[in-house]
């Protein structure tokens, strides 16, 4: 297919790429975690069953889906209730939903199932066992979902330009994992085949309920829906803060997606030339991408300006696409031309390139896990300490914090649903309860403390103890360059939606539709293999409706 350098290219500085802005421009890639299962399930020659289907007329009642992956068996039991039309919200303060999910370690016998329906649909004040692995919950797209249901019970199908504008007939707005209110922790099950990615088992639960709802929404409507418009339905999500302070509570996570990214990006840059094939499917995927820009709109004017704006970048990178191909390195020699145009034009390009390599790239998914906590090191000298700081955290040295603008904001945790929250430092109460998410103020605060000092830092932290956790972030960043964001995250101008693309791209996200700078509504597994579809491949990177 292709022929490669003996050489690699240099990955990129993490000063060029972990910005903000570079983060909050991401699109998803191959290598993102909901990809990443499909082909796993792919593997496994995964096939899903109904065993339980106890709704009524309404649709309402409760369902299992059961499959095998691995020689295990895994089960989502689905809650579908009655909902009062005033207590339908996406907001964390809601205590009801359309839907409530949990995915099971096994398949659920009638008591297992009776323990759920109390406990599922109260979410939060449920109470879990080590059996349920994620616990999710979901409101319809009321307006769309009664469309279909309508045009089903009249022999027709729904109409397609409004399956395009929604994209989903249910959206979740939260798919818990990893311990929360008693559910298992990942570690009972992340050595099992499958399941050991990111995110895996949440993935595999968002899969499952978006087929859930293409069958609730068939029961409803009494008939089968075309299976293209079932195709491009997807699974809605709701997204606020709560998801961003992750990216940096797990700096190693972090340090791996993004070296993973930039170890694939590598290898497509050290791609001498492209066989025929292969230039053609960049130019095929090209054209695709172009008209999935064309269906993305948001009601949001500055977001949709963004979006119009990468339409006519992205139609001028198209038209150097063909004599980009032809010369030598033709994949860095795209992505080098992207970077005369916007930031998520040059996301774009990143994302394209990397979509027709899985022979070359898909194998790195395996190295985006935690690599786990790695232990302070005491004995190493201050002035060695103080030398990588000014080597790596310019971005936070020279951050002004006796600038109001640069201490604007302050990140904290509602008492009431235990969820991260930012407040406005001199404008609301709550700034002595501030959650450590100030890294720059806190690398600053070390580095002014080291000047003078002598010796490890064992000796150092004695005198300094409240320095141990900027301590330990820097020696991390030594052996992990992509674990810091390089912006001020309490600066006035720091935007929480940037951090939410990031990491909701990496899941798998598209078609984001910011409703402020702290939460947005997405779209996921739009065109990805419905049940029955496995097999057929994994061709579904940006995907366009073409009824």
């Amino acid at each position: 297919m292709t022929i490669m350098d003996a050489t690699l290219p240099d990955l990129r500085p993490p000063s060029e790429i972990m910005r903000l802005s570079r983060l909050g421009s991401m699109f998803p890639t191959r290598l993102s975690f909901l990809r990443v299962l499909m082909r796993e399930l792919k593997q496994a020659e995964v096939a899903v069953t109904r065993p339980v289907w106890d709704m009524d007329a309404d649709g309402y009642g409760h369902a299992v889906y059961t499959l095998n992956l691995a020689g295990y068996a895994y089960s989502l039991v689905c809650f579908s209730n009655r909902l009062d039309p005033e207590a339908r919200t996406d907001r964390v303060i809601a205590e009801a939903w359309d839907s409530a999910f949990v995915l099971y370690d096994g398949v659920p016998d009638a008591a297992e199932i009776a323990r759920l329906s109390t406990n599922a649909p109260r979410q939060e004040a449920g109470r879990f066992t080590r059996r349920d692995l994620v616990l999710s919950r979901a409101n319809k797209s009321v307006r769309l979902f009664d469309h279909v249901v309508s045009c089903l019970r009249n022999g027709q199908q729904p109409d397609a330009d409004q399956i395009a504008e929604t994209g989903y007939l249910m959206r979740t707005t939260a798919v818990y994992g990893n311990g929360k209110f008693g559910i298992a922790d990942r570690s009972e099950f992340s050595a099992r085949p499958g399941l050991g990615g990111p995110f895996a088992a949440e993935m595999l639960t968002v899969w499952l309920i978006r087929g859930f709802t293409h069958d609730l929404v068939e029961h409803v409507g009494g008939a089968p829906l075309d299976i293209t418009l079932k195709r491009h339905l997807g699974i809605g999500n709701s997204t606020g803060l709560g998801m961003a302070p992750f990216l940096v509570s797990h700096p190693d996570l972090l340090n791996n997606w993004m070296m993973v990214r930039e170890t694939a990006l590598s290898r497509a840059f050290a791609l001498a030339n492209l066989d025929a094939d292969c230039a053609d499917r960049v130019m095929q995927l090209a054209h695709r991408a172009s008209r999935h820009l064309q269906q993305w709109n948001v009601p949001d004017t500055e977001h949709q300006d963004r979006i119009e704006t990468l339409r006519a970048d992205w139609e001028k990178m198209s038209g150097q696409l063909p004599a980009l191909l032809k010369q030598a390195h033709p994949l860095f020699a795209i992505v080098t031309a992207a970077g005369a145009y916007s930031d998520e034009c040059q996301e774009l390009a990143i994302s394209l390139v990397l979509e027709p390599l899985g022979d070359l790239v898909d194998g790195l998914a395996c190295c985006m896990v935690g690599s786990g906590a790695v232990p302070l090191d005491p004995m190493m000298d201050v002035a060695s300490l103080s030398a990588e700081i000014e080597a790596r955290y310019e971005f936070a040295l020279r951050c002004d914090f006796d600038c109001p603008s640069q201490t604007h904001q302050f990140w904290y945790v509602s008492a009431a649903k235990q969820e991260p929250r930012l407040g406005l430092r001199y404008e609301e109460p709550g700034a002595e309860l501030e959650s450590p998410l100030d890294i720059a103020r806190q690398v600053q605060a070390l580095a002014s403390d080291l000047r003078g000092a002598q010796g490890t830092v064992a000796r150092f932290l004695r005198d300094f103890p409240h320095h141990r956790a900027a301590v330990r972030r820097v020696q991390l960043n030594i052996t992990h360059p992509y674990s810091e964001i390089h912006d001020n995250l309490i600066a006035e101008t720091c935007k929480p939606i940037d951090m939410l693309r990031c990491k909701l791209s990496f899941f798998g996200a598209s078609k984001f539709d910011p409703k402020s700078d702290r939460w947005t509504r997405i779209t996921l597994a739009q065109g990805a293999p419905l049940f029955g579809e496995l097999a057929d491949g994994d061709d579904w990177w940006l995907p366009v409706f073409a009824p």
